[in-house]
């Protein structure tokens, strides 16, 4: 016997109701156990310190145990593909930055996709980089880069946390507008990119204005130059880049957190509004502004929009300047 359509309706939308119910009802129940948080870099850097800062605080409006556990390695590749192949319930997160934007390009050959595999859940904060060089390098600004880089390529060499890391692409992105031969030497993270700097055995380094401040001021390393628009307010008496000698340079690092493809929306909407409500508590803002990092609060959709922006950007650069991985 045929049904009539308005009974076949009835039963196609009974049926989608009954499919969708236990996926509203783990939302709902969500969370029920501790999550979570993938930190594809090295402990110590800035995507560790705010993975951790998070971690402490999610607990207060989700009622469970928030867990960072670092997976560094192949510029953020490895920890990366671990979470995309996790389940899509909400478990698993990924703490990102604009390394993944880079590798969307830099990195044809990775075992995920941004957009295939990853959701956006919410943007954490943004800072600058500064670049830093080893008191024994004989510079002391930009021009004096730019003179011995030109004068004797491949002399100087600089630091990064690895291939597709914003460290690696501020040096890249550096090299491009001024024209010069600076040699890279990646690490499998900021900490030993960093320490190395500090001990004489690399000559320079961009990194985060959040983590390099401290050793600046102990005299420790010499501040070149930092990266953003203006100058820092943690370091106002440094230039930046942009009125050194290599106009229009800028170079920031942003962090923020994706889920697998297919985590309730309910579940990426509570983790936006209980992320985006730590970062707009005012003591937050005001302890980053020292340390020199901006918070971002967008939702899911706006950071989505940031997320394919930045990608496209950076597709840009790596294309024009034949940027390639090491």
């Amino acid at each position: 016997m045929k049904r009539h359509p308005f009974l076949r309706c009835l039963a196609a939308g009974a049926c989608a109701a009954a499919l969708l119910q236990p996926l509203a009802s783990a939302a709902q129940n969500w969370p029920a156990r501790p999550v979570k948080i993938i930190v594809p870099f090295a402990v110590g850097g800035p995507a560790d310190v705010f993975a951790r800062f998070l971690a402490q605080r999610l607990p207060e409006s989700l009622g469970q145990a928030f867990v960072v556990e670092n997976r560094p390695g192949a510029g953020a590749v490895i920890g990366t593909e671990m979470v995309a192949k996790s389940p899509p319930d909400g478990y698993t997160l990924l703490l990102m930055s604009n390394t993944h934007t880079v590798n969307e390009t830099l990195v044809p050959n990775r075992p995920y996709d941004l957009e295939r595999d990853f959701v956006a859940v919410a943007p954490i904060n943004s800072s600058d980089l500064v670049l830093v060089a080893h008191p024994a390098v004989p510079v002391n600004n930009v021009r004096d880069i730019l003179k011995l880089a030109k004068e004797r390529p491949g002399k100087l060499n600089y630091a990064s946390s690895g291939t597709g890391t914003p460290y690696h692409m501020a040096g890249e992105l550096f090299k491009s507008m001024s024209d010069t031969k600076i040699v890279h030497i990646p690490y499998k993270g900021s900490s030993g990119a960093r320490t190395d700097v500090l001990g004489g055995q690399v000559d320079m380094m961009f990194d985060a204005v959040t983590t390099m401040t401290e050793q600046v001021k102990a005299g420790k390393v010499k501040a070149i130059a930092t990266t953003g628009k203006q100058r820092s307010t943690v370091l106002p008496e440094v230039p930046t880049v942009d009125e050194s000698g290599v106009p229009g340079y800028e170079a920031t690092i942003w962090l923020g957190l994706l889920a697998p493809k297919g985590t309730p929306p309910a579940v990426v909407q509570r983790l936006n509004e209980a992320v985006s409500k730590i970062v707009s508590q005012p003591e937050v803002q005001q302890a980053w502004a020292k340390q020199g990092a901006v918070a971002m609060v967008m939702n899911p959709q706006a950071f989505d929009k940031y997320v394919r922006d930045d990608v496209a950007k950076w597709a840009k650069v790596i294309k024009s300047a034949n940027i390639k991985a090491d």
